[in-house]
């Protein structure tokens, strides 16, 4: 493949999926329960093969197509680096990992679907470029991009100024942290502060903003004179859902629209927590890229335009809307 920008590596082949081995008998029925939860905890992990339904089964994609009418914008794509514009393609790394950001609603086929994959590819038709999307695992994207083996990731990265000093962003909603719990678990309503985790065991996923964010504030506990959360962090999706299902761990902390979306669907058994701490999310991109302008201009005519809304109803995501994009904003406090 010729290179976009010079000095770039050849993109590689994406791996296979791994196949799990077959349960065994005696634990079937609690493999199948603990598959209900898995579309939740992928938000910020490994990638998985199902949305949600029953037994893990992929759920179809809403049938509303809010892209393909958008035509090219010469004034944004004349924002574009020269070789880009002449190329037209943009190497994109997804993580493929939930509703409603982005899943695979047929495996079979392997099409990614969601939030992420539509104003991805709105900003795309705007700016006259092809994207050759990749799937990548949530903690490889923002190490690769400083390597300039992608020139751009989604994933629902959180901005953080931790983040901030080697990755740029260009944001295209507003998410954030939440927390959700077994259904039938009534120790906790909502929770507005750490202190309420004291002396629970709390799972999430490795690299994220939720495991800097609970190993960073753990000394509440010992300051109110409470036993200590715990905080396991799995790379395995399987295992988070199995801990949780199985009472290993107590509460789960990852997205709020992911963790809202699967709370609505009755045979997942998960009952939402309510949000923590909102962030901007948004494209990611090496520090100093010369996309920048180019994508926060794509986004900002996307919500001007109206299909940036339509993106976010169709997707149930009104709530993270936001009036306009910008880059790298400071970490929302």
């Amino acid at each position: 493949m010729r290179p976009l920008i010079p000095g770039r590596p050849r993109p590689v082949r994406r791996d296979r999926p791994v196949r799990s081995p077959r349960p065994a008998r005696g634990r079937l029925s609690a493999v199948l329960a603990a598959a209900l939860l898995l579309p939740v905890l992928a938000g910020c992990g490994t990638d998985t093969e199902s949305g949600p339904g029953p037994a893990g089964a992929a759920s179809p994609a809403p049938s509303d197509d809010v892209t393909s009418s958008l035509k090219k914008n010469a004034a944004l794509a004349n924002l574009l680096p020269a070789d880009v514009r002449t190329q037209g393609t943009l190497r994109i790394a997804s993580y493929v990992g939930a509703p409603p950001s982005a899943y695979f609603p047929d495996t079979s086929t392997r099409e990614p679907a969601g939030l992420d994959i539509d104003i991805a590819d709105a900003v795309s038709k705007l700016l006259g470029l092809r994207l050759e999307r990749q799937d990548a695992s949530f903690e490889a994207i923002l190490p690769a991009l400083g390597s300039g083996k992608y020139d751009l990731g989604t994933g629902n990265f959180g901005v953080t100024d931790e983040r901030r000093k080697t990755i740029d962003f260009v944001t295209y909603i507003n998410d954030g942290q939440g927390f959700a719990v077994r259904k039938d678990d009534t120790s906790l309503d909502k929770v507005t502060t750490l202190e309420q985790l004291c002396g629970k065991t709390v799972g999430t996923s490795a690299g994220t903003t939720f495991e800097a964010t609970l190993n960073s504030q753990k000394g509440v506990c010992a300051d109110a004179g409470k036993k200590p959360y715990t905080v396991k962090v799995f790379s395995d999706q399987g295992a988070i859902t199995t801990s949780l299902q199985q009472g290993r761990i107590d509460v789960v902390m990852s997205t709020i629209n992911g963790l809202r979306y699967q709370a609505a669907q009755p045979a997942a058994g998960v009952r939402f927590l309510g949000e923590f701490h909102r962030l901007d999310v948004g494209f990611a991109f090496a520090k100093g890229s010369p996309l920048l302008k180019a994508f926060q201009g794509a986004v900002n005519e996307l919500i001007k335009n109206g299909t940036y809304g339509r993106i976010l109803e169709k997707w149930g995501t009104r709530d993270s809307a936001i009036e306009e994009s910008q880059i790298s904003p400071p970490e929302a406090k």
